[in-house]
């Protein structure tokens, strides 16, 4: 789950109202998107760069430390500077990384081998000790790390060579291992996270690691630039581009004449009516990747209607989902039957187990009025009006209300779109003050890690703070309890798939889209990944001139 996407254009918002008449079946105002055709990367870059302007649509973010860092703008730009353990590959798989190798002598102990040729931006050596500092720090309050939950199956951490590390677990744990690719597994410098204390990660306390950037400059409201580390430890992944400055932009208008015009070289998370005006266009290309990022309805306490998981089958059999793909997404996005897009799982070694599963899964539902009449009729629900939360000015999500509203009202639902500013929106998640008066959010969520059951585990789990509605299946809690401590991927993979096909048939949630990632890169550039997978990898390194040329 992550921050609300910020408010666009007065007259993107304008756009959206005059589609409001396409709603659940009605004709569209645009010609039909072509057929979007997926690419894990862009062709390799030839030449080098001295400068790169990249945009960061969500906004400024509030820190860099990568033990903060959980949404767009804060990963898209750590992710290049802070290396961690394991790598995320394009295609959602894991690699090495700051940790050459692993294995485990027993199934509730881990053991890392680092690399011994690696230094940070100030020459200083990494050794274990950075490792176990970078790690446990997370566990400490004070911290206030977005990865605390991972560390709750975890013994302890301790140096057991001046390149290795050890991990001793409560119970066995196999999410713990793949968390090392995002920001939990990012290896920051000791001396220096204890010198700069509280104030690590930010415009005025900086950052010490290891990654193929140094940052540079961070210049609050206006732009945080990195260059380029020349003694970089991988050498096939030394940086073509000098100096990468990311700016601010969060107008779609302003986006798009930018882009157009070349003041800004590229950005992922291209908005869909910046991606219409940029498709024809010859100032670059527009790529479309896999994804991992997911949007669904989910009811955000045990009173509100849709906390009656009948409700929200009634609601997913009146959505047209395939008017609000081509509408809303401009055709970038797939149906799904679940809430987790299969990017996370399908490259993975227990993918075939994965694929069974969701091929067994109910088909992703036909318009069918009808039946869902008579599931809101069974359920017989207090209330008929449902306040759903979304960020304010977010074109995507009032669009996809606007089809919700609109189907809602042939079962008799009234939907009532509630506007919440950035901070609110993205505070609802945690405050339960803040959810008074709402009966459900639009979530805007993805998966950083090539895994879907730490997904499931935060809307099914009794002791989850993102379980809302106490849902509480204690066979489904059971098998996902097992699917973590099952140490070989494909009886995990078994286990998770149990859990899956019995929470699909309660858990209220509406599952809406897996919107494909879109990129544009001017045409000077390429090199970067187009799948989502961006987030938790470093891109720019990647990144580099086209023909061969110095740019």
């Amino acid at each position: 789950m992550h921050a609300p996407r910020t408010a666009r254009t007065a007259g993107a918002l304008a756009a959206l109202f005059a589609l409001s008449a396409c709603s659940s079946g009605g004709g569209a105002s645009t010609a039909a998107p072509k057929a979007v055709r997926l690419t894990t990367t862009t062709p390799a870059a030839t030449g080098t760069l001295d400068s790169v302007t990249w945009n960061l649509p969500m906004g400024e973010p509030t820190t860099l430390d990568p033990a903060k860092v959980g949404d767009y703008s804060p990963s898209t730009v750590e992710s290049n500077l802070c290396d961690p353990l394991l790598r995320l590959q394009p295609d959602y798989t894991l690699a090495p990384g700051l940790a050459k190798a692993w294995h485990r002598p027993d199934p509730k102990t881990l053991v890392l081998d680092l690399r011994d040729d690696v230094r940070f931006w100030n020459g200083h050596a990494m050794t274990a000790k950075d490792v176990v500092a970078s790690l446990t720090r997370q566990g400490r309050p004070a911290t206030q790390s977005v990865n605390t939950q991972v560390l709750a199956s975890v013994a302890g951490i301790t140096a057991t060579g001046e390149h290795q590390v050890t991990v001793r677990f409560k119970a066995p744990d196999e999410l713990f291992l793949k968390y090392l690719v995002n920001g939990f597994g990012a290896v920051s410098e000791a001396a220096y996270l204890k010198k700069a204390g509280a104030a690590y990660g930010t415009a005025k306390g900086g950052l010490m690691c290891t990654g193929p950037f140094e940052l540079s400059d961070w210049k609050p409201g206006e732009s945080v630039t990195m260059v380029r580390n020349s003694a970089y430890w991988d050498a096939s992944l030394r940086p073509r581009a000098k100096k990468v400055t990311f700016r601010f932009v969060t107008d779609n208008g302003t986006l798009t004449s930018a882009l157009l015009s070349g003041q800004i070289d590229g950005s992922y998370e291209i908005p869909a009516t910046v991606a219409k005006a940029l498709r024809s266009s010859d100032a670059g290309t527009l790529y479309h990747g896999p994804s991992a990022q997911t949007v669904f309805i989910s009811p955000t306490g045990p009173s509100s209607p849709l906390a009656d998981h009948r409700v929200t089958e009634a609601l997913s059999l009146v959505l047209d989902r395939d008017a609000l793909v081509k509408n809303v997404f401009d055709g970038a996005a797939q149906k799904l039957k679940t809430f987790i897009p299969s990017l996370v799982w399908q490259n993975g070694e227990a993918a075939g187990v994965y694929a069974k599963g969701y091929d067994a899964l109910p088909a992703v539902p036909d318009v069918d009025v009808a039946r869902a009449k008579e599931l809101v009729d069974r359920a017989a629900p207090k209330r008929r009006t449902v306040t759903v939360a979304m960020g304010a000015g977010d074109q995507q999500s009032l669009q996809t209300l606007t089809f919700v509203q609109a189907a809602a009202r042939k079962i008799g639902l009234k939907i009532v779109i509630k506007q919440l500013q950035p901070t609110q929106m993205s505070g609802l998640f945690y405050d339960p003050s803040l959810r008074e008066g709402l009966d459900a959010t639009m979530a805007l969520g993805y998966v950083e890690i090539p895994d879907p059951l730490s997904y499931a585990q935060m809307f099914t789990a009794p002791a989850s703070p993102m379980n809302w509605i106490h849902y509480d299946n204690k066979r489904v809690t059971s098998l996902l309890a097992r699917a973590q401590a099952a140490l070989d991927p494909k009886e995990s993979a078994s286990l998770f798939t149990r859990a899956q096909a019995l929470y699909s048939k309660d858990l209220p949630i509406v599952p809406i889209a897996a919107p494909y990632e879109r990129l544009f890169l001017n045409k000077r550039l390429s090199g970067a990944p187009a799948s989502f997978a961006y987030i938790n990898m470093p891109w720019a390194a990647r990144l580099g001139a086209t023909g061969g040329a110095t740019s």
